[in-house]
């Protein structure tokens, strides 16, 4: 007995070491490598990708994909000509001596140009509640909708915009923070900020119909549709695309400039094909694609709550602005702030 332990022993370890040689980790044998190891890339740009072979193996075949579409090669460099812009992975299929494995690159893929800059010119003012913690602004046939913050002070409004006067109200209960608002077949959606929950209103009377609940989403920002989808910011890079009927998340956007990605989208205006994105805490107004997520414009609404009445309990960082609305008879956007006392109609246009 004591002859063969150290045999048998020397055979388990010789081939364990085998069965391992076998079974090495994909990473350990390639890895992708991008011309210049970059690690961001510019939509529609031709980058030069390879694989590096770090145990020399015999490469039958490599086949490159992102988002689970085939990348073409041409002249050793792929043309990043991806539809949706942000975070990726880049995946290459590597065939060798009768195996496939796969390798994986996190990567940025940015957008081709930088936002243009925005200003604005005031076209008329209107009152606007003091009360109203404004998360959620919207216009259905010349009616203004609001959808209120704050726990113990959020609700749900319709109102005339020229005189302030209030049609019909529900308020929420004080254990929810109401946030952004859309207005989609003669029902309106609502979310609440932390609660992973939304409600859903008949347009006229304001009655309740529904609750809906979140998906993968973190949270509940802003809201807008393109009259056949909903589109609902959460606090991070992605805007996600509700299905109105069941208000499942059935994908998302993420939205980018050319030198980063962006994560302060707040409350969302859709007009012809472009988000109108609160930046969070920030006189600001980006427009985003809707399709790609990238950020093509930001409006620079700085100077607009020096018009705005400050109050003992003003708190500058927290009574931002935040509310935008599109009127599509006037042509015109409406925005305003948190407690502010006036409601801006405004005209944009390039800087």
């Amino acid at each position: 007995m004591t002859y063969f332990k150290p045999f048998f022993i020397s055979t388990i370890v010789l081939l364990f070491m085998a069965c391992g040689s076998g079974n090495q980790k994909p990473s350990s044998l390639f890895e992708i490598v991008l011309e210049g190891n970059s690690t961001s890339i510019k939509q529609n740009e031709a980058l030069g990708v390879s694989v590096k072979n770090l145990k020399d193996k015999s490469i039958d075949n490599i086949v490159y994909s992102v988002d689970d579409e085939q990348m073409q090669l041409n002249g050793n460099k792929i043309k990043f000509d991806i539809p949706k812009l942000g975070n990726k992975v880049l995946k290459a299929d590597v065939t060798y001596e009768g195996n496939t494995v796969s390798v994986t690159k996190k990567i940025k893929l940015l957008a081709a140009t930088a936002p243009e800059i925005y200003t604005y010119t005031i076209i008329n003012e209107f009152p606007h509640d003091t009360n109203a913690y404004t998360q959620g602004l919207e216009f259905y046939k010349d009616t203004l909708y609001e959808s209120t913050g704050k726990r113990g002070r959020s609700f749900l409004r319709k109102l005339d915009f020229k005189t302030g006067k209030v049609f019909e109200q529900i308020d929420l209960n004080k254990t929810y923070f109401g946030e952004g608002i859309t207005i989609l077949q003669d029902r309106v959606y609502q979310l609440t900020w932390q609660s992973g929950l939304g409600f859903v209103y008949d347009v006229d009377g304001l009655k309740k119909l529904d609750n809906f609940q979140y998906g993968k989403s973190r949270e509940g920002w802003g809201l807008a549709n393109d009259g056949e989808k909903i589109f609902k910011s959460d606090g991070t890079e992605k805007i996600w695309v509700l299905n109105p009927e069941t208000l499942g998340e059935e994908g998302y956007i993420e939205t980018v400039t050319n030198s980063s990605v962006f994560n302060r989208a707040n409350e969302l205006e859709y007009v012809d094909g472009k988000l109108y994105a609160n930046v969070y805490q920030k006189p600001s107004v980006m427009i985003i694609d809707s399709n790609s997520g990238a950020i093509e414009g930001v409006i620079n609404f700085g100077g607009l709550s020096d018009k705005v009445t400050k109050t003992d309990t003003w708190v500058a960082t927290d009574n931002v602005l935040n509310g935008i609305a599109y009127h599509p008879t006037r042509k015109s956007f409406f925005v305003t702030g948190k407690d502010w006392d006036k409601l801006f109609e405004v005209q944009i246009q390039k800087k």
